[in-house]
């Protein structure tokens, strides 16, 4: 059998029905020691147990129930919403009462009680039909849990997250309605002490919190902004 070539940029040039298995050992060591904490992580572990999608679902019930952000009957926003592990928890808890959207350009299966809406929440046909589902109603709380794909370096990490971030607070500054409260989830450094600036323009109240199922060595925190002016000052 003929040995396949190099070809002119050093890789090997392999015929198309050919499958390449590779072994742990070319997996970097960042993504095996990822891999092996979060399977043994225990807030993983206590949402697979309790049916829930994602463990950053124990992130949000323990800045909910510090600040006693929900209340029957509200309507929620959830920006960013996949897996559901956010609307998912809003929506037990609230119960049969209020109204949860969920927007995300990713899929996402159904939520009993969730109205999900697939696509991007700057775009003027998504916005059009999160307008129809409001119905008039003004929205409470705006939810953000967005982050982007990491790479693992800040210079590139850190300007992505902001941008979303930003996206978020003009949401916000959107439809969110007078008096209402505003739920994010931020990264530590270049940008962030702006984006806190600007929030407490345009709310009577905003904290800085880190739960305890965020993972240490995260750099990441969520501001809470609470009591939304009647006009942003931007």
């Amino acid at each position: 059998m003929a040995r396949n070539r190099p070809d002119s940029s050093g890789f090997c040039l392999l015929p198309p029905s050919a499958s390449v298995i590779l072994p742990m050992a070319t997996r970097s060591k960042s993504s095996q020691r990822w891999l092996k904490e979060h399977f043994s992580d225990p807030y993983v572990k206590k949402a697979q147990a309790e049916g829930l999608r994602s463990r950053a679902a124990y992130k949000l019930e323990e800045l909910v129930e510090r600040d006693r952000l929900l209340k029957p009957g509200m309507v929620v926003v959830d920006l960013g919403a996949a897996p559901g592990g956010w609307s998912q928890w809003v929506r037990q808890s609230m119960g049969d009462s209020g109204r949860v959207v969920a927007l995300d350009i990713l899929e996402m299966p159904s939520l009993a009680g969730v109205d999900f809406i697939h696509g991007d929440f700057r775009e003027d046909e998504v916005l059009a039909q999160l307008e129809a589902m409001l119905n008039g109603h003004a929205v409470d709380l705006v939810l953000s849990d967005m982050a982007p794909n990491m790479s693992g370096v800040d210079a590139v990490d850190l300007p992505r997250a902001m941008h979303l971030a930003e996206l978020a607070m003009e949401f916000a500054d959107r439809h969110l309605r007078p008096g209402g409260a505003f739920l994010i989830k931020l990264f530590q450094g270049v940008g962030f002490d702006d984006y806190v600036r600007a929030l407490r323009k345009r709310y009577t109240r905003v904290v800085i919190r880190k739960p305890a199922a965020s993972r240490k060595r995260s750099t990441e925190v969520y501001a809470l902004a609470q009591g939304r002016l009647p006009a942003s000052a931007g």
